[in-house]
């Protein structure tokens, strides 16, 4: 059933081409017809112009043979044409229509994909589906015309001929049935190796510095090679089901030239067909041979397409986890209150499991809006997840998250994360330049706001010695710069996104104790109206904290302000005074 789904959500976007593709086929249906002229016109010159003696009649056939023939090649060129350009707007549409649908997928769907799997879906699969469309699709209508076309014209000829040629056609449908129950799989296992296969290389390609760092190269080399063989022995497999059949299908092609000699000859010896009939069969035999031949590659690529139409219709059928309601969910236009979200945060009696492992357990906090608060923990405890289900990136378990006293499930998540913004652990830049990664968050930012963002984040203090300043061109995922760098090229990007309610994990790591002072100077002066999440190892990050809470094994083990935690004896105490 999904089988036919699969292709009825293909065919969706080949009908928005309906009229070009009829007109297509339809030249295609003319050529199989014209396959049929020159065989006979062939035949009549034999028996009509050779043997009949009217040699008048020899210029008209040879005209109508070369009209014909040139008629044949402007047709075949014109559909074509219309195919490919077909074939190309439907890839173009299906590939945006893709990327757009991968853009509404959840955390939860891209921590189980893996990018070599999407960039295949993405391409090779892509263009299995052009190919189908612009040659297997005409391919099977013209050759199935064909070798109908032949039947017709050869049965009004001579039946018994025309019966023995036909012999040959239920041992080869019965192979062709047994071809494509085999080959299908083997296109599958082919695929799905290549998807490993991408994956491989994609990882090795943006791990190649730990790699270096480690001396792994021929560690790697062995892992690549591993994936490269298992390929290999798939793709070899792939062609052995494929030179199983083929050669037996070919064999009983090759009966017809003798059927054509003994039968043909008899019955022309016995008077019942002329010399010209016999020659228009061997001009025909063709027209058997060569659909039957084409059948099993027809076959072949019919199942290739199929192999990667399931899969496209699997990636077209993943719905994401987190959505908005049916309404649209809560935005500026009707949340309470005209100003908008004013950053109240409330996790009532919080739980939540990643893969049914627990992570939080029965979080319950409250924070005013503009307050600053710390979130300190050893790693793993939860501090990333809280702000996790604070965007919205995942869903609790059991409990709300609240902001302004709503549920996060209740907001429009595109107005929800435009006014809670987030710099996670791992500061991510995009091939652009400095500028247009800063601007990434408010595309519409003059550079005077750019720059102000810049100097907020302390990127101002390297820029100089960047090539060509803020229009520097990062390197993929931000080579080329330092950890540091990355990190307040990030933070200056959520500073010129403004949202209601910040969060910073971890954002100073990776910078020196005095860059990181100068931030907080600059998170307190940015944070003002502003609630403010800070999630960190060092409890100097919460030097301006109105309120800290200590995570330990999915729990707050504590909450208060520096000198209330100073006070016991806790986890917080004890890392204040190991870092001090």
């Amino acid at each position: 059933m999904k089988k036919k789904t699969a292709f009825a959500w293909i065919w969706s976007y080949v009908r928005r081409y309906r009229f070009l593709m009829i007109t297509g086929l339809s030249l295609s249906v003319c050529v199989a017809a014209l396959n049929m002229i020159n065989p006979l016109v062939t035949g009549r010159i034999v028996d009509k112009v050779i043997q009949g003696g009217q040699h008048s009649l020899l210029l008209k056939l040879i005209l109508i043979m070369v009209g014909t023939t040139l008629g044949k090649s402007v047709l075949r060129y014109t559909y074509q044409v219309i195919f490919e350009h077909c074939s190309q707007n439907v890839i173009l549409k299906m590939r945006q229509d893709l990327y757009a649908h991968i853009q509404t997928l959840d955390f939860s769907w891209y921590d189980g994909a893996h990018s070599g799997n999407v960039m295949t879906l993405l391409t090779s699969d892509l263009d299995k589906v052009r190919h189908f469309v612009a040659w297997v699709l005409y391919q099977i209508l013209e050759n199935s015309l064909i070798y109908i076309f032949s039947i017709i014209t050869l049965s009004s000829i001579n039946w018994k001929l025309t019966l023995a040629f036909m012999v040959i056609a239920p041992p080869v449908l019965f192979l062709v049935q047994k071809f494509k129950i085999h080959i299908r799989p083997a296109h599958l296992a082919v695929r799905d190796q290549f998807a490993v296969l991408n994956t491989r290389v994609g990882e090795n390609i943006e791990g190649n510095r730990v790699v270096k760092a480690f001396v792994r190269e021929n560690y790697e080399i062995e892992r690549f090679d591993a994936e490269n063989e298992a390929y290999r022995d798939v793709a070899v497999e792939n062609a052995d089901v494929r030179v199983k059949y083929t050669p037996w299908i070919e064999a009983l092609c090759g009966i017809l030239p003798v059927i054509l000699i003994l039968l043909g000859g008899w019955l022309v010896m016995k008077g019942e067909m002329t010399i010209g009939q016999l020659v228009t069969f061997n001009g025909l035999m063709w027209a058997f041979t060569q659909p039957i031949n084409m059948f099993g590659n027809l076959v072949d690529n019919f199942q290739n397409f199929a192999a990667s139409e399931d899969r496209l219709y699997e990636l077209w059928c993943a719905e994401p986890k987190i959505k908005n309601r049916e309404d649209g969910g809560i935005c500026a236009e009707n949340a309470d209150g005209s100003e908008g979200v004013r950053g109240e945060v409330e996790f009532r009696h919080v739980h939540f499991a990643y893969n049914e492992t627990p992570v939080l357990k029965d979080v319950c906090f409250t924070v005013k809006p503009g307050m600053t608060v710390g979130i300190l923990g050893p790693t793993g405890a939860g501090k990333s997840t809280i702000a996790n289900l604070l965007c919205r990136y995942y869903d609790t378990s059991d409990g709300q998250v609240l902001i302004d006293g709503i549920d996060v499930r209740d907001y429009n998540l595109q107005y929800l994360r435009k006014n809670v913004g987030i710099t996670m652990q791992e500061a991510f830049l995009f091939s652009d330049t400095v500028e247009g990664n800063i601007a990434f968050g408010n595309i519409d930012a003059s550079f005077e706001d750019v720059e102000k963002a810049a100097e907020l984040a302390r990127v101002k203090e390297f820029i100089g010695d960047l090539t060509d300043g803020y229009d520097t061109i990062v390197g993929e995922r931000g080579v080329g710069l330092s950890g540091g760098q990355k990190q307040r090229i990030a933070l200056a990007r959520l500073f010129l996104a403004n949202p209601k309610i910040m969060i910073l994990d971890d954002t100073t790591s990776a910078v020196d104790n005095d860059t990181e002072k100068k931030i907080r100077e600059s998170i307190k002066e940015k944070s003002g109206g502003h609630t403010t999440f800070i999630i960190s190892h060092r409890v100097s990050s919460f030097e301006n904290a109105d309120m800290i809470l200590v995570i330990q094994d999915g729990c707050i083990s504590q909450c208060g302000n520096h000198e209330e935690l100073m006070a016991q004896d806790g986890y917080y105490r004890q890392v204040w005074e190991e870092q001090n």
